[in-house]
C-alpha cells in the first residue's frame, strides 16, 4: 500500500520578498519527475497557504479531509535558520503576535471558543504556564527522523506565529479526528544555488524515512487488532 504524504507551503508576507522558501523547496520536489523509485510514495500539494493562522489552517483541515493522507508536513520559512529544522510540537502561544487581532477573533471567527478566550488573555497577562500545558507534540519520532542527516536538526521553537499557529491547528485536528496520521513543521531556510541540493537531499531522505515510519505504524496496528481479537 503506498503511503500518501500532503505537503504544504506558505505565500510570501512581505512586498520586497520574491517567494516564500518553503515553496520554493515543494517546487523542487514537485518538478522531479521520480524522486522515490524504490518506494511507493504519492506526494500531494497544498501549496501557497495564506499567511494568516485560521484560513491556512481550514484549507489544510479540508484537504486532510478531503485526502485523509499517512502523513502531512506543513513546510514554512525561517529566514534566520540555516538548516531545514524539524519542531517537536506547537502550542497556542502564537496568539501572543496575534493579541491585536482580538477583536477579530471575537467577531469573526466561526471557531473561537472560551478556551481560546483563555489563550488570548494568558498572551495579554503574559503567562507561559498555559501555553506549556497546552503542547501539542508530533508522534513521529524526531529523533530517528534526522538522525545522520547532514543539513537537519530539531527545533523546540515553531515561531509564535502563523507557522505555530498552523501547526497547532493541524495537530489538534488530528488528535481529535485522524490520530493515525503523522504531521511534522518543517522550517526552510532561504535556498541559495550552494545549499538547495544538500537541503533537497535531506527533505526527500525525511519524507522516505516518514513512509517507513507509516509502514511500521500500519504494522503495530495489526499487531493490536489480531491481538485483541
Amino acid at each position: 500500500m503506498p503511503t500518501t504524504i500532503l505537503l504544504t507551503s506558505f505565500q510570501t508576507w512581505l512586498p520586497d520578498q520574491k517567494s516564500n522558501a518553503s515553496d520554493d523547496l515543494l517546487l523542487k520536489l514537485q518538478a522531479e519527475n521520480d524522486p522515490f523509485p524504490d518506494q511507493a510514495i504519492f506526494l500531494t500539494f497544498l501549496r501557497q497557504l495564506p499567511v494568516d493562522v485560521f484560513p491556512a489552517s481550514d484549507l489544510a483541515i479540508a484537504q486532510i479531509e478531503h485526502l485523509q493522507p499517512d502523513v502531512v508536513i506543513c513546510c514554512g520559512m525561517a529566514e534566520s535558520r540555516s538548516q531545514l529544522t524539524v519542531e517537536a510540537g506547537a502550542t497556542p502561544r502564537y496568539l501572543v503576535a496575534q493579541v491585536y487581532w482580538f477583536i477579530y477573533y471575537i467577531v469573526l471567527q466561526q471557531i473561537f471558543s472560551f478556551q481560546g478566550l483563555s489563550y488570548c488573555l494568558s498572551a495579554l497577562l503574559g503567562s507561559k504556564t498555559n501555553f506549556k500545558t497546552h503542547f501539542l507534540k508530533t508522534a513521529v519520532d524526531l529523533e530517528d527522523l534526522v538522525e545522520g542527516l547532514t543539513e537537519t536538526e530539531m527545533s523546540y521553537d515553531a515561531g509564535k506565529f502563523v507557522c505555530e499557529g498552523l501547526y497547532y491547528q493541524v495537530l489538534s485536528y488530528l488528535r481529535d479526528y485522524a490520530p493515525t496520521t503523522g504531521c511534522i513543521f518543517v522550517h526552510v531556510p532561504v535556498l541559495t544555488p550552494e545549499n538547495i541540493s544538500p537541503i533537497l537531499t535531506d527533505f526527500r531522505l525525511i519524507l522516505s524515512r516518514l513512509a517507513i515510519w507509516v509502514t511500521i505504524q500500519r504494522q503495530n496496528q495489526r499487531i493490536d487488532t489480531t491481538t485483541a481479537a
